[in-house]
């Protein structure tokens, strides 16, 4: 008896640590994102969403299809297709647009809506319900977001807020399908996020070469820029990603997306930005909404229940005639 209790208690804590170890390698991936607005707005050429899109799907796309050498099969073809336009080919130029158009506080603010829109977006395509408590810390964190990141200095644009929500709902609904989805047998998160980098930049091909065509100069830091974007923004974070998502529920998983305005704003403290009591009060709210809803709700009825008495039984006509 003792034994099997300390083969729970151990197998117990290798899950715990294996869990943990997971959500702190998928946390990378919108950490890495929230460095794409210091990045556009510090390296890279303005002007430019469909191209920088383009730069950072495509090359990192073909340089996983070339690691795995695995092409989709059957019906993954246009899932993998539908995926990376929601995942990569919407959400890239709309990203850098929004970033190029707004503050990257504000965009930041609006991006950090996504947990709300997966827990809607899960109802309706997973039937799952989210519970109160992660949903409770989902507008916590957004609320913790916005102290943050918006001041009164904030300028307001109509076409980036709308392409920061437009992206922001694509992303959302592609982390909502890739649940329901999973991968295919064998393949593996690199496969996976090759596939869509590659399918959201031949995507983003014609419709850069139609309207936008490739910037007069890119100079060494534009191109340091684009080599991030593609390598730790791009390949490495969304392979972190799909693996993070295959092994965590949607309801803990989403809520990480806030890591990406965090440290959009350690990015601008960097550059000369600095944080005020309230920003700092809204940095450690939100980061506590993102580590509570990584767990579940205490169970305090079934404490209460341990705790009371148990009831006295209802006498039964034989006790009574005893």
């Amino acid at each position: 008896m003792h034994t099997s209790t300390e083969q729970s208690t151990g197998s117990s804590r290798t899950s715990s640590t294996q869990r943990a170890t997971t959500v702190a390698l998928t946390a990378l991936a919108p950490m890495s994102w929230g460095t794409t607005y210091a990045v556009t707005t510090e390296l890279l050429p303005p002007g430019h969403p469909l191209f920088g899109g383009l730069m950072r799907a495509l090359p990192a796309g073909l340089l996983a299809l070339a690691i795995t050498r695995v092409l989709p099969r059957a019906d993954w073809w246009w899932k993998a297709a539908v995926l990376g336009a929601l995942n990569i080919g919407a959400l890239f130029p709309l990203l850098f647009l929004a970033a190029e158009r707004l503050p990257g506080g504000v965009a930041a603010t609006l991006s950090a809506t996504q947990p709300l829109m997966v827990a809607g977006l899960a109802v309706a395509v997973l039937h799952e319900r989210p519970t109160v408590w992660r949903l409770s810390w989902a507008v916590i964190g957004v609320i913790g977001v916005g102290l943050v990141v918006l001041g009164p200095g904030a300028r307001l644009d109509l076409v980036g807020i709308l392409a920061a929500l437009g992206g922001t709902a694509g992303m959302a609904g592609g982390v909502v399908l890739t649940k329901r989805w999973g991968r295919p047998p064998g393949v593996g998160p690199m496969t996976l996020a090759g596939w869509q980098l590659t399918f959201g930049g031949l995507l983003l091909l014609p419709l850069t070469l139609a309207f936008e065509g490739v910037p007069e100069r890119i100079d060494g830091g534009a191109a340091a820029g684009y080599l991030w974007l593609g390598s730790m923004g791009g390949l490495i974070s969304f392979t972190l990603w799909f693996r993070g998502l295959g092994r965590l529920p949607v309801g803990a998983s989403a809520p990480l997306v806030l890591l990406s305005p965090l440290v959009a704003a350690v990015a601008g403290v960097a550059l000369g930005e600095s944080l005020g009591a309230l920003q700092t009060l809204g940095f450690f709210v939100a980061l506590a909404a993102l580590l509570a809803a990584q767990f579940t709700a205490p169970d305090l009825t079934g404490r209460f229940a341990r705790r009371r008495p148990a009831a006295d039984p209802i006498p039964t006509r034989e006790t009574q005639i005893r």
